[in-house]
């Protein structure tokens, strides 16, 4: 594998080609928010797995770490057409994510929907009833079993069929439909890039692959890109 900084100038001229990207990501992007992910070596399903405890995860405090800001900062340099989630913890949107950029496949746990209208709000308390059309508000969070975000989903797979490069950051891919997504954007020859310390079913169809932490990747690839779009003015 090329060398770490050989592969992030190339993911940097990649981000600066690209007419629209699409960055896709998972629980490991909130692991150095103190967070676990699922299947990473110490993940909440690998500790099942093995055996071990798996403790129960404190969102309450957890804060946007240099991988949301990242991702934050291609939006400021409108670089990101748009963003898709597999989290529940919220720390997209607190990195300043645009709600209109972001589909949120599994839910957040700070918002309710109405499941009449489909409208989407911040969690209060006691509120039963969407100010919209009175409907029953419910949690927008998705358990196993249930239907994914029909329009989440929908937006999903038109971003991910019209872009030109698909950034993976943090996922193992294993979940379905989610893990659709990087399929549905190589069928139409977009780019994938994979940043994931664990492997994934698409390893063999990425042009380029990432082992290391998200940290040590993102941020210099985006200050590389920074540097990139200076010197084309």
């Amino acid at each position: 594998m090329a060398d770490l900084n050989e592969r992030i100038e190339r993911l940097a001229q990649w981000l600066k080609e690209s007419k629209y990207s699409v960055v896709f990501t998972g629980a490991g992007i909130s692991t150095e928010s103190g967070l676990r992910d699922f299947r990473g070596p110490d993940g909440l399903w690998t500790r099942r797995d093995k055996g071990l405890s798996t403790p129960r995860q404190d969102f309450t405090d957890a804060a946007p770490n240099s991988g949301h800001y990242a991702i934050m900062e291609l939006q400021k340099l409108g670089r990101l057409a748009f963003l898709i989630s597999q989290n529940v913890d919220n720390l997209h949107l607190k990195s300043g994510i645009k709600p209109e950029l972001l589909a949120e496949l599994h839910g957040n746990l700070t918002k309710v929907r109405c499941v009449a209208c489909e409208f989407k709000m911040d969690r209060a308390e006691g509120e039963e009833k969407c100010p919209i059309c009175g409907g029953r508000v419910v949690s927008t969070v998705v358990n196993f079993g249930d239907s994914l975000p029909a329009k989440d989903m929908q937006e999903s797979y038109k971003h991910s069929q019209k872009c030109d490069l698909f950034v993976v950051v943090g996922s193992s891919l294993v979940v379905y439909p989610a893990a659709d997504m990087p399929a549905v954007a190589l069928e139409t020859g977009a780019r994938l890039v994979i940043i994931n310390e664990g492997e994934t079913p698409f390893d063999e169809q990425a042009h380029l692959r990432f082992d290391e932490k998200i940290g040590e990747v993102l941020p210099p690839a985006i200050e590389r890109l920074k540097e990139l779009l200076k010197t084309a003015d």
